[in-house]
């Protein structure tokens, strides 16, 4: 992981730009089955591939949302997506979520991060990314959803 992007104390100056660009990652059968069993969720369109093949639309298994949804954490991790002068960031939710098109399981996505807003809140500062998951070879995005996350300042 390099350096942060910015300092915790700079972070308005970032407001409306796009902060951050993951590197691609792909979304394969086991994971999105793992997925499957860990949020009980086997929705046979996720999971039975030779039924998906033969009786889904997409010809094919497709992403759940709520996975494309807990991976940026992940895409976040990867991007080293920490503002200098904080010691953690707490998880606060999701203002909005969409899932704006079907993502094929094999897939390979990357997130774009933009800074929508920061506001101090005592001890750290709130901060709003928008996370636009792109699909290679796709004009439409996976997904998009706006993620708040309290940095703690060191």
């Amino acid at each position: 992981m390099g350096a942060a992007l910015f300092h915790i104390d700079q972070a308005e100056d970032f407001v409306g730009r796009e902060i951050a660009v993951s590197d691609w990652i792909t979304i394969d059968q086991d994971q999105v089955d793992q997925f499957a069993q860990a949020t009980r969720d086997p929705d046979w369109m996720h999971v039975d591939v030779e039924r998906s093949r033969r009786e889904s639309p997409y010809q094919g298994t497709i992403v759940q949302g709520f996975l494309m949804m807990s991976l940026a954490i992940h895409l976040h991790h990867i991007t080293n997506l920490v503002p200098g002068g904080t010691n953690y960031g707490l998880n606060y939710g999701m203002d909005r979520v969409r899932f704006t098109d079907v993502v094929m399981v094999g897939a390979r996505v990357r997130d774009h991060v933009t800074l929508l807003s920061c506001e101090p809140k005592g001890e750290c500062v709130l901060m709003k990314t928008r996370n636009t998951l792109e699909v290679e070879g796709k004009t439409k995005p996976g997904m998009v959803a706006d993620w708040l996350v309290y940095w703690y300042r060191s």
